[in-house]
């Protein structure tokens, strides 16, 4: 238990908390005119944000690396909680892409990524010594005070990129706990009680996608076991919701140690996915029937109520993120640190 489970869930948190550190105090060194130009181009309103994450989500191909990544720009100052609301509502939708591309797995890109960025780093060095006056972090100005030269932009976005694979590395290690939980018969006790009450098929899904850090692979698992008709459709979606719930864990995570904007980012990703999830719990034989009409192959039909799920979700959601509350609240949390 201690070798298979307690030890790669923790030395995988350490590795991901470090990486998420390492990669929000490079971005906020890199908070110059064009970086803040592009976010808020890009997240000018929800609808925008909700298109510009989703199209992220589909390319990483990892809705848990596009939160990570907008809490660790919230805590660098560099989006503002209003902002990201659109961002997280997107994700949701853009990681449909994933179930669709199961054969790709992004966390085997981790050592590759951080291998060239810190060789990309490496040569950043010396060609800063080589370069005059290029060393004005050295001298005490504050980022963003100037221009960052040539060299120290690739530095700061070596550390970036060196920052997520190590995130990424971290949650493979934690993922390395799946296969035992599989073989330990837990994820078939689960279904066997699915049968007699569907929450438990929710639990199942939360409860294994907290564990493993990847929704992806539990929905994987649900969508295979479908089309083996070992698993009713039904059950399968009641997972595919619960996993939704159990991917906010590493959104929590995430925003350890972090500003209070940043808290707020993970509670509203916790907030809209259960809030979701609680509405269309009860919906699921709609669900299943609206999937049918697309595809009525059971791994098919579980593959597309996530998306819909999804969708749905996000769209319902997304009038709300247009209220003036949000600004207040914004000002509400920077009143801290305006009067330190």
């Amino acid at each position: 238990m201690f070798i298979h489970v307690i030890l790669p869930l923790c030395g995988g948190l350490l590795v991901f908390l470090g990486g998420m550190k390492l990669m929000e105090a490079a971005l906020r060194h890199l908070a110059g005119p064009f970086l803040t130009r592009w976010l808020n181009r890009a997240t000018v309103s929800p609808w925008r944000g909700l298109l510009f994450s989703s199209g992220i989500t589909a390319l990483l191909q990892s809705s848990t690396a596009v939160t990570v990544m907008t809490i660790g720009l919230v805590n660098a100052g560099l989006l503002t909680y209003g902002r990201t609301l659109g961002i997280i509502l997107g994700t949701n939708i853009g990681t449909c892409l994933t179930t669709e591309l199961m054969g790709l797995q992004l966390g085997k890109l981790a050592v590759p990524l951080l291998c060239g960025s810190l060789l990309c780093w490496s040569t950043a060095v010396l060609w800063g010594e080589a370069v005059p006056g290029s060393q004005y972090a050295s001298a005490g100005a504050s980022p963003g005070s100037h221009e960052l030269s040539r060299p120290q932009a690739v530095q700061f976005i070596s550390l970036v990129l060196a920052g997520f694979s190590l995130i990424l590395a971290g949650i493979r290690v934690m993922q390395t706990v799946g296969p035992w939980i599989e073989q330990a018969g837990l994820f078939r006790w689960f279904l066997d009680h699915a049968a007699a009450n569907m929450w438990w098929a929710f639990a199942a899904g939360a409860c294994l996608t907290a564990l493993v850090h990847s929704s992806a692979a539990v929905i994987g698992m649900a969508i295979s076991l479908a089309a083996a008709s070992a698993l009713p459709a039904d059950v399968g979606i009641a997972i595919v919701i619960g996993s939704n719930v159990g991917t906010c864990v590493t959104a929590l995570i995430a925003a350890v140690g972090g500003s209070v904007s940043g808290k707020f980012v993970a509670w509203s990703h916790v907030l809209l996915n259960v809030g979701g999830a609680l509405l269309f719990m009860p919906l699921i034989p709609g669900l299943e029937m609206a999937a049918a009409w697309i595809s009525a192959e059971p791994g098919a039909k579980v593959a597309h109520a996530q998306t819909l799920f999804n969708v749905i979700s996000s769209l319902l959601v997304l009038p709300v993120c247009y209220l003036p509350v949000w600004t207040r609240l914004e000002q509400r949390m920077s009143l801290p640190r305006i009067k330190r």
